[in-house]
């Protein structure tokens, strides 16, 4: 088959081949997130079940083994994510007519969580024996998204691997997991891709002002594509504009707005903001949103380093917990009142 990576991943998959037949039983991709670690993940896991891997350790493509693998039908595979992600799948994959019937079926909200029920149902998968004499391998992602119980379901499942049982696990966060669950894994650090690779990609995927695109995502080149095709590229444009201009009557007036945007999104849209102000102040550089470099540098001017590092670091906090607010308009209202007392 085509070799299905991209060009920044080629070095750390050569890498990954290094280990042979000495493959550790649980492996951790982990790097920033909208670096194609997910795609990363599933290539290698359809690797190790491929019959007649091709040179450089690639899938064929066209083994039986291949064929299940990409139907998601391998009776020696299982990817384990969280609901939401198979409903997004889903609807996307059956048009908008289709994902209201299923809305319509169920009122309860699709889980942002892996639970423990999906663990446990790993326990009968890795009981049985392999379909094809060979490997079983499970996908995990993302790892951040287990709810305790899960994780610590997980865990027993790590220190005491089946046979010939392979686990992948995907992460954006390694400080978001477990430690029982680290010490378990053999970390495997997927990287950055440089600006060049980056840049020529989202081009190559006909994105108009790639360079600004990329620089909003922190560098990377999935999300910088997605932000792109997003609609919500104009609520960040009014976001940025009113962050401009801070102070109590438009905190209020942007949270009036954004309390029906997804929450971790646009606390996420605030850290990097933060970030190139205290950047701008120490050092004039601005690598988030350099249209935005007079304005930057005004605020800059305005805060004190003391009560923006303090603003900082509640910024932060409120992401640990932005994907379960109790209510989204206060929480918007609080963590943007916050920011207006830095110039007020």
């Amino acid at each position: 088959m085509t070799n299905p990576l991209f060009s920044w991943q080629q070095s750390a998959w050569q890498q990954l081949q290094q280990f042979g037949e000495r493959l550790p039983h649980a492996i951790l991709l982990h790097g920033p997130e909208g670096i194609g670690k997910t795609l990363f993940a599933e290539h290698f896991a359809q690797s190790l079940l491929c019959e007649t891997p091709e040179q450089g350790g690639h899938a064929c493509g066209h083994c039986l083994s291949c064929g299940w693998f990409v139907q998601y039908s391998h009776p020696d595979y299982r990817r384990v994510r969280p609901e939401l992600l198979d409903e997004e799948e889903s609807a996307g994959a059956e048009g908008e007519a289709e994902s209201d019937k299923k809305t319509a079926k169920s009122a309860k909200a699709p889980s942002k969580e892996i639970v423990i029920n999906q663990v446990r149902a790993l326990t009968d998968f890795m009981n049985l024996s392999t379909h094809r004499s060979g490997r079983r391998v499970i996908v995990l992602y993302p790892a951040e998204a287990l709810n305790t119980p899960a994780a610590n379901a997980l865990l027993k499942s790590l220190e005491e691997p089946s046979k010939n049982t392979v686990f992948v696990l995907v992460s954006n966060s390694l400080d978001r997991l477990l430690p029982t669950i680290l010490s378990r894994c053999h970390k495997f650090g997927l990287g950055m891709p440089d600006s060049a690779d980056a840049l020529a990609w989202l081009k190559s995927q006909n994105v108009s002002d790639a360079e600004v695109w990329l620089a909003q995502q922190g560098g990377s080149p999935l999300a910088a594509l997605e932000m792109s095709q997003s609609e919500s590229r104009t609520e960040l444009d009014d976001f940025l504009r009113q962050l401009c201009k801070p102070g109590p009557e438009s905190s209020l007036k942007i949270a009036e707005k954004m309390q029906k945007m997804d929450v971790p999104t646009t606390v996420s849209w605030m850290q990097r903001w933060l970030y190139d102000i205290f950047s701008c102040k120490q050092t004039g550089r601005i690598r988030y949103y350099p249209r935005y470099q007079k304005e930057l540098a005004v605020l800059a001017g305005r805060a004190g380093s003391t009560e923006l590092l303090q603003v900082i670091r509640n910024t932060d906090e409120r992401q640990a917990i932005a994907s379960h607010p109790l209510a989204a308009k206060l929480f918007i209202e609080d963590m943007l009142l916050d920011y207006s007392a830095l110039f007020h």
